[in-house]
């Protein structure tokens, strides 16, 4: 499925993201090509729903890069030389060792970086509505609009942004219905729909604006235990479709069958990434093995 001589779609850069004074995310880097189904899991809180909401600029990264079909969303390098100068500022003002000449070249490196991700920021800025219409998300919450039906739901966002005319985007809206067995359910509000059935007419609503990504942050965890299978079904099918899919996930199943790449986060960065068979069955990192004993 991955093919390296090719551009990835997304392309994440020694990713970074603090709250405050706590760091969730510690120097993310990953190549996603076209097609990929990949799997993350790790223990909560490690930063993989950050990660997740990161990619399409939910949360705003701290540092790092990211490049969708070879654009930039996001890019700060400067933060780094940044820093570099204050320490080098403080030592100075601590009576240290201060290199002057070291100072003034790393300060005119970091004016040029700067100059030039300023630029790239308005061209993000210009274009970030567009690259979030190609990059569709599910939550584990729905977030469907109570108020609308399930065919309002899914037909709002396509004609809002003009995609699609209105009976263009209803008849879209049955087929992605049908696609997810709720064909009946296109005039029902969904106070009336089970967990299950929300979080397929929430994947319907992300699939109207025929993403190139889809993203899925642990889709099943707020579902009970029989309502998950019908979920999971519909996201196998998705990937048996060649859709590029990131899942964070704790269903292990889908992660070891449906998944072309597994990828262990923990401590805000990436410890282990293997197709399926080995990751599961030859795990190399210590706490992978530790997180595998207690949840297989």
């Amino acid at each position: 499925m991955i093919d390296n001589a090719k551009t990835p779609i997304l392309q994440v850069n020694n990713l970074h993201k603090s709250f405050g004074k706590l760091e969730v995310l510690k120097g993310v880097s990953i190549d996603i090509y076209k097609g990929d189904a990949i799997a993350i899991i790790g223990p909560s809180g490690c930063g993989k729903s950050t990660f997740l909401r990161c990619l399409n600029l939910l949360e705003q990264p701290s540092a790092g890069e990211i490049l969708f079909e070879n654009e930039y969303m996001f890019k700060n390098e400067r933060v780094y030389l940044k820093r570099q100068l204050k320490k080098m500022k403080q030592a100075q003002k601590n009576g240290e060792e201060f290199n002057q000449e070291a100072f003034n070249a790393l300060t005119a490196q970091y004016n040029e970086l700067r100059t030039a991700e300023k630029e790239i920021e308005k061209s993000v800025a210009k274009n970030i509505n567009l690259h979030r219409q190609k990059i569709g998300m599910v939550f584990q919450q729905f977030n469907l609009f109570p108020h609308l039906t399930v065919m309002k739901n899914i037909t709002l966002a396509p004609v809002k942004l003009k995609k699609l005319t209105e009976e263009e985007a209803q008849a879209k809206a049955m087929e992605l219905l049908k696609k997810v067995g709720l064909e009946d359910k296109a005039d029902a509000y969904p106070a009336t729909l089970s967990g299950g059935q929300k979080q397929r007419i929430a994947i319907a609503r992300a699939l109207a604006m025929e993403p190139d990504v889809m993203l899925f942050d642990e889709p099943t965890s707020a579902l009970d235990p029989e309502m998950v299978g019908e979920v999971l079904k519909v996201m196998t099918e998705l990937a048996q479709e060649n859709m590029t899919m990131i899942v964070v996930t704790h269903e292990m199943g889908f992660a070891r069958e449906v998944a072309e790449r597994v990828i262990f986060m923990s401590e805000g960065v990436i410890k282990e990434e293997n197709n399926p068979k080995d990751f599961f069955e030859n795990p190399q990192d210590e706490r992978l093995k530790d997180f595998l004993s207690k949840v297989l």
